[in-house]
């Protein structure tokens, strides 16, 4: 698998606000804008999300931790990530959602349901 940024191009640092920006200006620049809706973004990421899933579909669970020793399911999977990450930064440029402190308020809100050491609730 060749990396496609062996062209020594110049690269900002990898960052979430960065790359939102270099999304937002990939769909400028396509006059893509009026079709980045809220609806629109979830749909694409709902179907990014499952093309991800397929790849997994029908593994084991031990195969499935395996799944990245294959170059090219490891290709696959890797875009699908980018895909799914694509689209929800996107949403989230549009709605105004700050990714990084919608995660950290929830993990602290999770920590407050589910204390360590606690065993987990049975399934319904």
């Amino acid at each position: 698998m060749t990396d496609p940024y062996d062209d020594e191009t110049p690269r900002e640092p990898l960052d979430l606000a960065g790359l939102q920006r270099r999304l937002a200006e990939f769909a400028a620049a396509r006059d893509w804008q009026p079709y980045h809706t809220p609806k629109n973004l979830v749909a694409a990421l709902s179907v990014e999300a499952s093309e991800l899933l397929e790849i997994f579909q029908w593994l084991t669970p031990e195969e499935s931790t395996r799944v990245m020793d294959d170059p090219d399911t490891a290709h696959r999977v890797t875009d699908e990530v980018a895909d799914v990450l694509a689209y929800l930064l996107q949403l989230c440029e549009v709605l105004g959602v700050d990714p990084l402190s919608a995660l950290a308020a929830k993990i602290d809100r999770n920590e407050h349901r589910f204390p360590a050491g606690k065993p987990r609730p049975a399934s319904p």
